[in-house]
């Protein structure tokens, strides 16, 4: 069966065999002990990762060593760079959007104020009255 780069990073464990792969090439076991999973587990991990194109195995001496191979993470950044544009402009909307309301918000804040300020003003008015009054 055929799998696609998008399967492999799919696993959290495969996304941590392929960031301690891309800092060095580790032999089968070594990777495996760096988990607290078993070693056919692991097996399966690397045999995705490997039919996916993201790691290679090779023989060293009377070892197997994985390498990566990050080249097949271009078609995620391809995939992901589409739907880029589609965020940055609802995030743009969102940002106006926000904009305009605290805005409207302030502006409520000031008539509200100005409405209140006005209030205090003619109870004073009316209490200065009341007292030239008396």
């Amino acid at each position: 069966m055929r799998r696609d780069v998008f399967q492999a990073i799919a696993d959290p464990t495969r996304r941590e065999i392929i960031h301690m792969l891309a800092k060095e090439s580790l032999n089968l076991n070594a990777v495996s002990d760096r988990f607290d999973i078993s070693r056919p587990a692991i097996s399966k991990h690397i045999k995705i990762l490997t039919e996916c194109g993201l790691i290679t195995i090779h023989q060293q001496g009377r070892e197997r060593v994985c390498e990566a191979k990050l080249d097949s993470l271009n078609e995620v950044s391809t995939w992901v760079q589409q739907y880029r544009q589609f965020w940055e402009d609802k995030m743009d909307a969102l940002e106006v959007y926000l904009a305009a309301l605290q805005a409207k918000e302030k502006k409520e804040k000031r008539r509200t104020k100005s409405d209140a300020s006005a209030t205090i003003s003619n109870q004073i008015s009316e209490k200065r009255k009341v007292k030239s009054e008396e």
